[in-house]
């Protein structure tokens, strides 16, 4: 039993090419991540789930086992879920289990070691088996728009259209970057949303999860900020 980290980094990627492995700020990105779960001391396991050899050898590199995921599990219709479940079950084909699960996305290079730390510390027994990392909302998400064929809009939830902020109350989104589980009930729920999740808030500052070219901008200029 323990808690193992499992960064998922598939070769692919079509708005950023190698995204998981670029280059930012002197270093390949996945690296950040790998450094970041080793140096918060809450894993006995550091393992980068891959299909690519060279972000094999990268993660190896940086202090991270490596599995090497089946093809079927390295499509764009796979899911970061399918690829855990996956994983447990050759784990736990072998003997090994685990008490909690951290999903940390290669492509989030801002999240920290303390980010983590406080992460996982909001699973408790019972009360809390799901966290995951949260950011503020940029626009008020209640006045969503839904296109209808090339040009037509309508609301996303007509009840809300035209609610005050205030009234809704505090929102907060998944951030894209940390998920922390424990197995029994992610197995059983299939899905880093359960019954009883916490969210762990992080400012828009270490929040950024690169997937295109803009984000890629956005998070060097807050490293700069940070003086990461």
């Amino acid at each position: 039993m323990g808690n193992i980290a499992l960064i998922p980094a598939r070769g692919g990627s079509k708005r950023l090419p190698r995204k998981n492995i670029i280059d930012f700020l002197g270093k390949p990105i996945i690296s950040y991540t790998i450094e970041a779960a080793l140096q918060s001391n809450c894993f006995d396991r550091v393992v980068v789930s891959t299909d690519d050899m060279e972000i094999a050898s990268v993660a190896e590199q940086y202090g991270a086992e490596v599995d090497i995921r089946n093809d079927s599990l390295a499509t764009d219709t796979s899911t970061v879920v399918d690829v855990c479940i996956d994983y447990l079950g050759k784990e736990a084909e072998k003997g090994n289990q685990y008490d909690i699960l951290c999903v940390l996305y290669a492509t989030a290079p801002l999240r920290t070691a303390e980010d983590i730390r406080q992460l996982i510390s909001l699973i408790e027994p019972v009360e809390c088996e799901f966290s995951i990392a949260v950011t503020d909302y940029d626009v008020p998400p209640h006045q969503a728009l839904k296109l209808v064929g090339d040009l037509n809009l309508v609301p996303m939830w007509p009840e809300l259209i035209n609610a005050r902020s205030e009234s809704i109350g505090e929102l907060r989104v998944d951030n894209g970057s940390t998920y922390a589980v424990t197995v029994p009930a992610f197995l059983k729920a299939r899905s880093f949303y359960g019954p009883t999740l916490r969210g762990y808030y992080m400012p828009h500052s270490r929040s950024v999860d690169i997937d295109t070219p803009n984000d890629y901008e956005l998070a060097r200029h807050y490293a700069e900020l940070n003086n990461r």
